[in-house]
């Protein structure tokens, strides 16, 4: 915790003066009526004290006011709160080898699952859009604050031939671009922007060796890397993964170190994902990541509302105990 205006926290000393000019008075007190030599008469004339908890009020409004100071140094702490502007690019690699069945039902239909809860559980107010890609990319929804179009998108994605990441990692920063464009006017300038790429291969055009290519992968990593987009990368599949192509079985296996590279150049993360229950974690956690900010934020609210009830508690304890104000 530290404190917007600490200055204030000199007013402390006052109250810590207060405190001990109580207990001086106290001591005065009490010595002055051990100098009355009468006790008998004493005990007559003067009303017996109730002992300790006469102090209860003066206590209580003695840290009311510590916790009122407090308040006024205006204290912050870092908290998450929800971001209102941001742009994330959702890429989902729609291949032929998504139709492998080594997570269930395929590998598609639960990633087309796991895209409508991340849809879902994304903060309102971040812009999402989705990009398919096979041979060619294509921008389904532009980024939007409206999350139906997207899952309507999700529903309707079909497979194809080949795997242009590349291609669909440059169609994701130029729409991130054209959208950010329209809202560079406002006075804190164009909204963060992250990608969020699902794929299950290594990609196949313009080759399998080809990621530095100027339309490669890797390339279109580095040119992220220079905008400062992120790309958050999920590896999606087994080892295990098998499609069937013209009558033969045809393995499929999980390529992890090209998609580990691209969140590498690009500053992302890297995520595995062997099945549904995986994926919907993996995007529960970019969720969190890209839905959130940690900033600080002023609590002295709850120092004022403390410190009010506590002399609120102080007086109403003064007039039953004593009758009086202490």
């Amino acid at each position: 915790m530290s404190f917007a205006q600490p200055w204030w926290l000199l007013l402390l000393l006052v109250v810590a003066a207060l405190a001990a000019g109580y207990w001086l008075i106290q001591r005065r007190r009490r010595r002055d009526v051990m100098r009355f030599t009468n006790l008998e008469l004493l005990e007559r004339v003067v009303p017996r004290r109730r002992g300790w908890p006469r102090h209860v009020p003066t206590a209580l409004i003695l840290v009311a006011l510590a916790l009122l100071t407090v308040a006024l140094a205006g204290p912050t702490a870092e908290a998450k709160v929800p971001r209102n502007r941001a742009t994330v690019m959702m890429v989902i690699d729609v291949s032929l080898s998504m139709q492998a069945t080594d997570v269930a039902p395929t590998r598609l239909q639960a990633a087309q699952v796991a895209a409508k809860s991340f849809a879902d559980r994304l903060t309102p107010g971040i812009n999402l859009g989705l990009i398919s890609f096979a041979g060619t990319a294509a921008v389904l929804v532009s980024p939007t604050a409206d999350r139906e179009p997207v899952k309507h998108a999700i529903d309707a994605l079909k497979l194809s031939e080949s795997t242009a990441t590349g291609e669909a990692i440059f169609a994701a920063l130029q729409s991130i671009q054209s959208f950010s464009e329209g809202l560079a006017g406002g006075a804190e300038g164009p909204p963060p922007a992250r990608v969020v790429l699902m794929s299950d291969g290594k990609q196949t055009l313009p080759g399998p060796e080809g990621e530095n290519e100027p339309r490669g992968s890797f390339t279109a990593a580095h040119k992220a890397a220079e905008a400062k987009i992120p790309i958050s990368t999920i590896s999606f599949g087994t080892l295990l993964g098998r499609i069937d192509l013209s009558g033969r079985s045809t393995a499929v296996p999980v390529d992890d170190a090209s998609l580990r590279q691209i969140a590498q150049i690009s500053g992302g993360q890297f995520f595995t994902a062997a099945s549904q229950q995986e994926l919907q974690q993996v995007y529960a956690t970019l969720g969190e990541q890209i839905g959130y900010e940690t900033r600080r934020v002023d609590i002295s609210h709850t120092w004022l509302v403390a410190g009010t009830l506590l002399a609120m508690l102080g007086l109403g304890a003064a007039l039953t105990l004593g009758r009086r104000l202490p």
